[in-house]
């Protein structure tokens, strides 16, 4: 039997990155002794009146269909929660509701860009979003961050990277996989390029409220972003919701449209009691949420102070932690690929090696939720 080409379109290196997790998995379920680190998920629970608000609503009969954009107390808590954290006016009308930040983004792409279009997208990069722009025949064009500049994005490097068939930028900050952040001049920089070329800037801002030393700084409020500009986020990492599948676009009126009509042909709205526990979230003000913040900062800072002064890793540096790590060594370690073999001599921890997130060979990054 045939399949379509987009089968080989969201293949490829991105989907092969999960290769050592699967392992890991599959060894855990099997009672091997794995210390998982591939993938970002918090080893907290949910705080309790989250948990709480769930149950609440399933004894209350939230469970049918909702509204396909989503439930109007989420959208409403999500503008206001999304107003403080820029400083600029969120319309609710604007939000629409996602099972997660990974469905946003594939809905983004699918009614931004066409066959041929080009979107750039920084380097190193989550490793999902080569598969999201190739699922409509875009091509993701990367541009690097040095290592020597911080990972810090360079708008001239950007700028050098546009063509005629670019049709947007894909932004992450504060940035997975190394913890960077981005600055006001940064951020104006990237805007004006997305002015002067007519182009859609994508902010994944899935780690805003895990920024520990710097604040977060979002490339949206600069001028003549409203038009141009989407906001994808979740309550995954913040929250330590990443199970439960709720995520969200920001995005000018008339592209909240089209993405109402692909939710409605995609997945036809989120679970009513998942959203009901997304507003309570939102709202609420939790002193577990303290507890998860500041055990983030004392991870990120222990983990910045050892591997600057490991033993045995001549050269070796660490990024400064805005919220998570990344370690550049001299050369490619030969425990590196011992430690990250996806077969079967593989042993724990089991952790995805710097190559399959688009990282130089020299790199590796013991990630954080």
């Amino acid at each position: 039997m045939r399949f379509s080409d987009l089968t080989a379109r969201i293949a490829g290196e991105g989907t092969d990155a999960w290769i050592v997790h699967d392992l890991a998995v599959a060894r855990q379920l099997r009672g091997d002794d794995v210390i998982l680190l591939s993938i970002g998920d918090p080893d907290f629970d949910t705080p309790r009146p989250i948990r709480d608000a769930a149950i609440a609503a399933l004894d209350a009969g939230r469970t049918h269909y909702a509204p396909i954009g989503g439930e109007p107390r989420l959208r409403d808590a999500i503008a206001a929660h999304e107003a403080r954290t820029l400083g600029i006016p969120v319309d609710p009308a604007c939000v629409t509701i996602f099972p997660g930040a990974q469905a946003a983004l594939y809905a983004v792409a699918q009614c931004l860009v066409n066959p041929g279009d080009e979107v750039i997208a920084l380097d190193p990069a989550y490793v999902t979003y080569e598969p999201v722009f190739q699922a409509p025949g875009a091509t993701l064009v990367t541009v690097p961050l040095r290592p020597e500049h911080r990972f810090h994005v360079e708008p001239d490097v950007v700028a050098r990277a546009i063509t005629p068939r670019t049709r947007g930028i894909i932004l992450n900050f504060p940035h997975n996989p190394t913890g960077a952040g981005l600055t006001g001049a940064e951020a104006a920089g990237i805007a004006a390029l997305c002015r002067a070329h007519d182009l859609w800037c994508i902010s994944d801002e899935v780690y805003a409220s895990l920024t520990f030393d710097e604040p977060h700084v979002s490339v949206l409020v600069q001028p003549g972003m409203r038009e141009r500009g989407i906001l994808v986020s979740s309550l995954s990492k913040s929250h330590a919701m990443t199970g439960w599948r709720c995520g969200w676009a920001v995005t000018p009126p008339a592209l909240a449209r089209h993405l109402d009509h692909l939710a409605r042909a995609m997945f036809f709205g989120v679970a009513q009691f998942v959203q009901d526990a997304a507003a309570v979230a939102l709202a609420a003000h939790s002193p577990d949420l303290e507890h998860i913040r500041a055990s983030y900062v004392q991870r990120a800072r222990t983990m910045v102070a050892g591997l600057a002064h490991a033993p045995g890793r001549p050269g070796s540096r660490a990024a400064r932690a805005h919220r998570c790590t990344l370690l550049q060594t001299a050369s490619r370690p030969a425990w590196r690929d011992a430690w990250c073999a996806p077969d079967d001599a593989m042993r724990p921890p089991a952790q995805r090696p710097g190559a399959s997130v688009r990282f130089p060979p020299s790199t590796i990054r013991p990630p954080f939720p």
